[in-house]
Parts: C-alpha cells; sequence; structure tokens
C-alpha cells in the first residue's frame, strides 16, 4: 500500500486483517507472510512490523504459533489460523466491507468531504 501512496494508517488499519487472511491459506512462516502481502499489494511489510502483529493475533487466541526444525537450515516459526481466528477473520471481512461501503458512500454523497 506504501506503494501507492496511501497513507500509512491505512496499512496499519486493514494489516490484522490482511495476516488473518493469508494464514486461511494454510500455516506459514513469517518471511512468506511478508512475501504474500507483499504479492497483493502492500508493499514490503518489515518484521518490526509483522512479528509484533503476529504475536498480538497469537494472544488473542487468533494463530497458533509451532516451531519446525529445517531442512538442513535452522527452524522456522510457522502461523496457523485457530477457528477462532477463522471466525474472527470472517466478522472482520464482513464489518470491513460495511466500513469501506460507508465511506465510499459518503465521499460520493453532494456536500461530503473528497
Amino acid at each position: 500500500m506504501a506503494d501507492r501512496g496511501w497513507p500509512s494508517d491505512w496499512t496499519r488499519a486493514a494489516l490484522a486483517l490482511c495476516v488473518l487472511r493469508v494464514l486461511a491459506a494454510g500455516p506459514t512462516y513469517g518471511y512468506a507472510i511478508a512475501g504474500a502481502l507483499e504479492d497483493a499489494g502492500f508493499g514490503s511489510v518489515k518484521g518490526g512490523t509483522l512479528y509484533p502483529l503476529l504475536g498480538r493475533l497469537e494472544s488473542a487466541g487468533w494463530v497458533d504459533v509451532e516451531w519446525r526444525a529445517g531442512e538442513g537450515g535452522p527452524g522456522r516459526k510457522y502461523f496457523a489460523l485457530t477457528p477462532v481466528g477463522a471466525a474472527e477473520l470472517e466478522h472482520q471481512s464482513r464489518a470491513w466491507t460495511d466500513f469501506t461501503r460507508m465511506v465510499g458512500d459518503h465521499l460520493r454523497e453532494p456536500g461530503g468531504t473528497s
């Protein structure tokens, strides 16, 4: 998102939801999550942003963490969406859609800020 010149607070607002969406595809590790977000248009998401967020998602019970030994290299932490996290993804996705529709409608209204 930053590559498009959008305000960074927009990215922060959407990032947790988008990380949950990446994890809906199955367990993966941090570097792959960052790559999926970059492919989706978020630009480069730094580890200093991503890993604390993943910790918060784990604390909320939305993500499980598992350490897996590496094949010929160091191990990796894998992150997986929990059933509670999947329900939260569904809930937040609907809420985000409603919110962005409301903002879009407001911006199109005569007398609205645009």
